[in-house]
């Protein structure tokens, strides 16, 4: 079978290549800007080209057809009105990474399953997606465009180790704080519940629904089983540096007012994500795709991400402007307290 990824080298999709790579029942291509071409599996297929033009993206794909569309990088309705316009009639199915930050939350339920309502009122990022969902379902309801909808939720690699509180480059500032002995912002009381998956077992879940005629016209969401508190997160990562943790908690209300000023968005990542506890019920996954589980669970799935972080220095992203906030916040609060 053939299938083309829009994207194909981030966190989510890379591992799903190198799967699919290793399996001679596909044959698998990338449309893409070629900025990774040196890290995707020989016999991947390549594209080159911007998608967002799509009059290029037209012609490069002219008389190619499909048994999956894979789109990772679909952010806004204008872009999954453009896919639908390219592979109307070139696929028999069209794969959509939506967001489980879509969920409306806090549910009714703190257990989430497909039919959770979907509503995020505190950030946008979450809106599109929710937008982009209802123009593909609309179509295949319609028209019967074949699409299949998939909600991931935290989805880590090697690359990337996952936080509740970080600044806008990334993870490895909190990581360089954790090894200086500085204390470390959690939201909240740090004992919501939050779920952490690997990629290379995200991979096994998504696969599973490729060219999977019960998948078509659904939504799944793909998460591990392993359910952790967000003291238990960065513990864990603390346990795997070999240092002491020292957790400094704060309120995403506080966070979002005292964050919004410098860029950051709180509001959106914690109060309308991870502050809220979720417990993910994959059963419908589970019944369409029976060999999902939890091969990596967070302990191991740490360890491999900080050795391959602390041994690559381009990993090593400083931000000395969100070092600078952190220290600025806590002096702040242990301040009010002797006021009081």
């Amino acid at each position: 079978m053939k299938a083309l990824f829009i994207g194909g080298t981030g966190t989510i999709s890379m591992a799903i290549v190198k799967k699919l790579a290793a399996d001679p029942a596909w044959e698998v291509w990338l449309l893409n800007r070629g900025n990774r071409k040196g890290e995707v599996p020989e016999g991947v297929k390549q594209i080159i080209c911007d998608i967002s033009d799509e009059a290029a993206a037209a012609k490069a794909l002219e008389g190619m057809e499909f048994d999956v569309v894979g789109e990772f990088i679909g952010f806004t309705v204008d872009q999954v009105e453009r896919d639908y316009r390219l592979f109307k009639g070139k696929t028999k199915q069209y794969i959509y990474i939506s967001s489980a930050s879509a969920y409306n939350k806090p549910a009714a339920s703190y257990v989430i399953t497909e039919g959770t309502t979907l509503a995020n009122p505190h950030w946008e990022y979450s809106r599109n997606k929710i937008e982009c969902e209802e123009f593909l379902m609309k179509k295949y309801r319609e028209e019967g465009f074949p699409v299949t909808i998939v909600r991931p939720s935290h989805t880590y690699d090697e690359r990337n180790v996952p936080l509740g509180v970080h600044g806008k480059k990334g993870f490895y500032q909190v990581i360089k704080r954790m090894q200086e002995g500085k204390p470390v912002i959690i939201q909240g009381d740090g004992t919501s519940l939050w779920t952490v998956t690997f990629n290379k077992d995200f991979a096994v879940g998504y696969t599973g629904l490729m060219g999977n005629r019960h998948a078509i016209g659904e939504a799944f969401q793909i998460t591990g089983d392993e359910t952790l508190t967000w003291n238990q997160i960065y513990q864990t990562i603390a346990d795997a540096l070999g240092v002491e943790l020292k957790a400094y908690h704060v309120s995403s209300d506080y966070l979002s007012a005292v964050g919004d000023k410098y860029g950051f968005d709180f509001e959106g990542s914690l109060t309308g994500d991870k502050s809220v506890s979720v417990v993910f019920d994959n059963r419908k996954l589970k019944r369409a795709v029976p060999e999902m589980k939890t091969t990596v669970p967070f302990h191991l799935g740490v360890r491999i991400a900080l050795d391959y972080v602390l041994s690559h220095p381009e990993c090593q992203v400083e931000d000395p402007e969100f070092d600078q906030w952190c220290d600025k916040v806590i002096a702040a609060i242990e301040e009010s307290k002797k006021s009081i």
